[in-house]
């Protein structure tokens, strides 16, 4: 078996090339290409933690919990066993392993030997790949990553480099020793000596042997096009092309200016880390800087071309030519700083962000009755400004003096870091005559994203599922048939419906079948909805354990939005989409909606989209609901309601994971598919502007992911149900090629990808748009 190990760079295009290898997973195990998943589903920085030196802290390892030698021993045998798992399960011809972080931070001997004994145990045959690109681009986008996760030396430091003889040793003498506790990281505040190519392949090959690493860089055109896979064919020396991918959007870098206040307001927060007293949270550290961007223009490449020129002869030995340069806008000039734009001073943003601190370093874990209100801006950005209507002005305008204000500071959990994936869990032994826990759904056009979601609700302990459908075109009856005869759902026609819509007809109708009858509970989520239960092992019975006694669980929207990703993709949707909206937000109305898992006692009539509904007169003494929290709220919603209120909210044990949007392309087909419930309600921007909260991060939900996909895998081996889900995604993307041919279509795509608003100007613009129609 050969093993291909891509270390990078991000920089130069790595991400790409490691999207490519998700998208054609699938396509290249049949091949006997195994791209692994063990070590992390799409970049392996399990790898990187595994191997770094005991004292060599790099920010994955202290923000995951490895930071002790004794846990990242634990933590390296976990990937080592894992990895000889999947090894032995597909036993593949080719092993493709792929860390960005591996290039950036592996200038220890020590620690590329380490990695090289991990893998030697499944084979000798190790070929190291790296993506480059020009110096000079690499440099200014490394740069301002590294600011925008606390760097505060400015890139003089680098262009002061240039004339040594030895780069990759001036660097590492000028890094600062890496201090965990007060946020400093060699990773994040030292010089990227491997810029010099020359040096990094003999540093690797001084390890896996002469010639063994092996250098690309490739056009950008070609790595973000739909030809995309051409450059995943030659790095890995592919014999057959893959087909054509999806084309990606080229990253996007910060402005100028905004690195430049970062950069400076890093400055400022280290020395409060350091000096003990307070403590500043990842999360909340990057939710400052991004509250003082600016838009504007990122660092010109050609400012820099004298590091291209510093490394070109070097360059040539390594690649055989210097990597194409990145098009430059002006002249080749000298770098300087940018100016951080309208008379910005990073001390009165401290001030102004001090609250913020403070409440972070509080010691009750409890949020006050009333929480302070953050310190909004009194105006909506220019950006904001320019699209919102006059109405949303004034919304603003008194969200900034009102408790409605949204933040994201009550609540205890970490959602940043993903923590330890759940074990898989035990399959549920039913009592005889019991359906058990069963969810009731309707579908309409989802091929892409069954799998995913059964695999995961089944991960969770859900036991069975009720699906209707009506007027499918993308192959999502067929698929749902193919599962049923292979026992997992039970699928409905629902296409003669009848009444104000497909959804409530389908679920008057579910109260006749036998698996709602025999139901222990019952759930009504739609394929977009996903269960996320954030405590004990992650399973329903590890929450109903703490409730024994509740009947109702109002399980509350967290609304994702769509990340950046404007173009579809076959990779997971719990993996796409982290961001989010802010934990507090009680306007619009959707964003604190719920829906509901209730026993099936017989105390409702009737199942409604968000809740059982019409309560019986002799059963108000025998219903009882939680939230998310499992905080009582019965009183408030025993009879109607279907979303929070500031009293009710809680969703620290359970949330609602609502992927109403996913993609950009994928919102387009939601749009032209309609809606299921409101069937008289079109889907345009009112609906993106609600429902696209891409502002906070949280990735509980990713600790399912190695078992949902467990599940996954073992459902896709069948032929039947593999070929279905695959011609459903191909469905979806030539729809949305389709769709963006036509004008309305296209104008609605290009306005919502644009649109960059505040949690603050989001929820004015909503209630602006009367969202509640």
């Amino acid at each position: 078996m050969r093993i291909d190990l891509h270390i990078g760079f991000e920089h130069a295009g790595a991400n790409r090339v490691q999207d490519l290898l998700v998208e054609h997973r699938a396509q290249l195990l049949t091949r006997g290409h195994l791209f692994a998943e063990s070590p992390g589903a799409r970049n392996h920085a399990r790898l990187v933690m595994a191997i770094t030196d005991p004292g060599h802290i790099d920010p994955l390892r202290y923000q995951r919990g490895y930071e002790t030698a004794e846990k990242q021993k634990v933590m390296r045998q976990s990937v080592c066993d894992d990895l000889a798992h999947e090894i032995d399960t597909h036993r593949p011809a080719r092993l493709v392993l792929s860390c960005t972080q591996l290039g950036e931070s592996l200038w220890r001997t020590s620690e590329v030997q380490r990695l090289k004994r991990m893998l030697t145990a499944f084979s000798d045959d190790i070929r190291i790949l790296v993506q480059v690109a020009d110096p000079a681009g690499m440099l200014a986008s490394h740069y301002a990553a590294q600011v925008m996760e606390g760097r505060s030396v400015s890139l003089d430091r680098e262009l002061g480099l240039v004339a040594r003889a030895d780069w990759w040793n001036a660097c590492l003498e000028a890094r600062s020793e890496t201090a965990p506790e007060t946020g400093v990281f060699e990773e994040t505040q030292g010089a990227p000596f491997w810029l010099d190519f020359q040096a990094l392949s003999s540093h690797w090959d001084g390890v896996f042997g002469a010639g063994a690493t092996r250098f690309f860089s490739h056009d950008p055109g070609l790595l973000y096009s739909d030809r995309a896979s051409e450059a995943l064919v030659e790095m890995l020396g592919l014999e057959q092309p893959l087909g054509l991918s999806q084309p990606a959007p080229m990253p996007q870098q910060p402005s100028a200016a905004h690195v430049t206040r970062a950069r400076l307001m890093n400055e400022l927060l280290l020395q409060v880390q350091a000096s003990g007293t307070r403590s500043i949270p990842r999360q909340l550290w990057r939710d400052l800087l991004n509250d003082i961007r600016v838009e504007g223009d990122a660092i010109d490449p050609s400012s820099l071309a004298v590091v291209s020129r510093r490394f070109e002869n070097s360059d040539r030995t390594v690649l055989g030519s210097p990597p194409a340069q990145a098009p430059f806008s002006t002249a080749p000039g000298h770098w300087a700083e940018a100016e951080p734009e309208f008379g910005f001073r990073a001390t009165q943003y401290l001030l102004a962000f001090w609250w913020r601190i403070e409440n972070a370093n509080r010691m009750a874990p409890e949020p006050p009755a009333a929480p302070t209100l953050p310190k909004t801006p009194a105006e909506p950005t220019p950006h904001a400004r320019a699209i919102m209507p006059p109405a949303a002005i004034q919304h603003y305008e008194k969200l900034i003096k009102s408790p409605m204000a949204p933040h994201n500071l009550i609540g205890s959990t970490s959602e940043d870091e993903p923590a330890a994936p759940y074990a898989v869990a035990p399959a549920n032994i039913l009592p005889k005559g019991s359906s058990g826990t069963v969810i009731v759904g309707c579908m309409k056009n989802e091929a892409p994203y069954i799998l995913e979601w059964i695999a995961h609700h089944r991960a969770i302990g859900v036991d069975n599922f009720l699906i209707y459908t009506n007027d499918c075109s993308d192959g999502t009856a067929e698929l749902l048939n193919c599962l049923q005869e292979m026992g997992v759902v039970q699928h409905r026609d629902n296409t003669d419906w009848k009444g104000k819509s497909p959804q409530q007809h389908a679920l008057n109708m579910s109260l006749n079948e036998p698996l709602i009858r025999t139901a222990d509970w019952i759930i009504h989520i739609d394929v977009d909805e996903f269960i996320n239960v954030r405590t004990g092992n992650g399973t329903l019975r590890d929450f109903v354990d703490l409730v024994p006694d509740a009947t109702n669980i109002a399980m509350t929207w967290r609304l994702f939005g769509h990340n950046g990703k404007t173009r579809l993709n076959d990779a997971l949707v719990t993996e796409q989409f982290d961001t989010c909206a802010p934990k507090y937000c009680p306007k619009p109305h959707t964003v604190w909606g719920f829906k509901t898992m209730f026993r099936n006692i017989g105390a409702y009539r009737k199942i409604s989209c968000h809740r059982p509904n019409k309560l019986l007169q002799d059963a108000e003494n025998k219903v009882k609901w939680v939230n998310g929290s499992g905080q009582d709220m019965t009183g408030e919603v025993a009879r109607n309601g279907w979303r929070n209120s500031r009293k009710s909210i809680g969703y620290d044990l359970l949330q609602l994971n609502h992927y109403a949007l996913r993609s950009a392309d994928s919102f387009l087909i939601k749009r032209q598919r309609g809606r299921a419930l409101h069937v008289d309600r079109s889907i345009g921007i009112n609906y993106w502007v609600r429902m696209d909260w891409s502002i906070h991060r949280d990735t509980t939900i990713q600790r399912n992911i190695p078992r949902l996909t467990l599940e996954r895998d073992r459902l896709m081996q069948n032929d039947r149900l593999r070929e279905l889900h695959q011609a459903g995604f191909a469905w979806h993307v030539a729809k949305a090629a389709e769709l963006h041919r036509l004008p309305e279509f296209a104008a609605l795509y290009k306005q919502a990808v644009n649109m960059r608003l505040t949690a603050t100007e989001r929820v004015a613009y909503a209630l602006a748009l009367d969202t509640d129609t």
